[in-house]
């Protein structure tokens, strides 16, 4: 109730219009002409101090400092989230999306079950038995869409049946490797292990230790070879 607000607001308090447009989310004009009387003409303003929305003291610190804006006071218990039962709930104007959004789910994860299909986007055993076996009466013009995409259910909640789903089954979800690489390794190598160079640092594939002596005369050689060939094309 924003205007309802305002009016008490108003009413009450030497708050701004910005602060209070700010809080109840309304244009400063329209709280002018609430101040004036143009406009809520017969709306009773709600106290948002009894209704639990601010306190005493926060509408004091507004008032005494006009570019303060209002904070909505956290609430005092918090009220769970009740379960669904039953389908999802789906818009009439989503509805003609679920046959897609069925095959989808049937084709990218064949271990969701019926009960889960019909938990994410609210359809009915029948139809997804048709979707599967192609005796839909649209099968022809069907396409595999992402529900989430099309907004018939969240991205957590389709995470959560497609890892419970795996769960009951056995299934673990490896990322898949590239031709030619081998097999996945268990593990990622510690990375003490991988920092340590201290055994492999020196060692010659051919046997033996690599002679830095060597290596850098041999360096030195071929710098003046390269010189010697430049002064003679010259």
């Amino acid at each position: 109730m924003p205007k309802a607000t305002a009016v008490w607001l108003v009413d009450n308090t030497s708050l701004t219009f910005d602060q209070i447009a700010a809080f109840c989310r309304l244009h400063p004009l329209e709280v002018g002409a609430i101040a004036d009387g143009d406009a809520a003409q017969g709306i009773k303003g709600a106290d948002p101090i009894q209704n639990g929305q601010l306190t005493r003291a926060e509408i004091e610190r507004a008032e005494n400092n006009p570019t303060y804006r209002l904070k909505l006071s956290k609430p005092k218990t918090i009220v769970p989230e009740l379960k669904r039962k039953g389908p999802r709930y789906t818009p009439v104007s989503k509805r003609q999306d679920r046959p897609n959004a069925i095959l989808w789910l049937v084709r990218h994860h064949p271990e969701l079950k019926d009960q889960a299909v019909i938990r994410l986007v609210g359809t009915t055993k029948a139809t997804i038995a048709a979707i599967r076996d192609r005796t839909h009466w649209n099968s022809a013009n069907l396409t595999p869409l992402d529900p989430v995409t099309l907004g018939l259910c969240s991205q957590v909640d389709l995470d959560r049946e497609v890892d419970n789903a795996a769960r009951e089954s056995g299934i673990t979800h490896q990322p898949a490797l590239a031709p030619g690489l081998g097999e996945q390794p268990d593990a990622l190598m510690p990375v003490e292990q991988s920092l340590d160079t201290s055994d492999h640092m020196d060692d010659d594939p051919r046997g033996g230790q690599y002679d830095p002596d060597a290596v850098f005369s041999g360096l030195q050689a071929w710098k003046k070879g390269e010189r010697h060939d430049d002064d003679d094309e010259d």
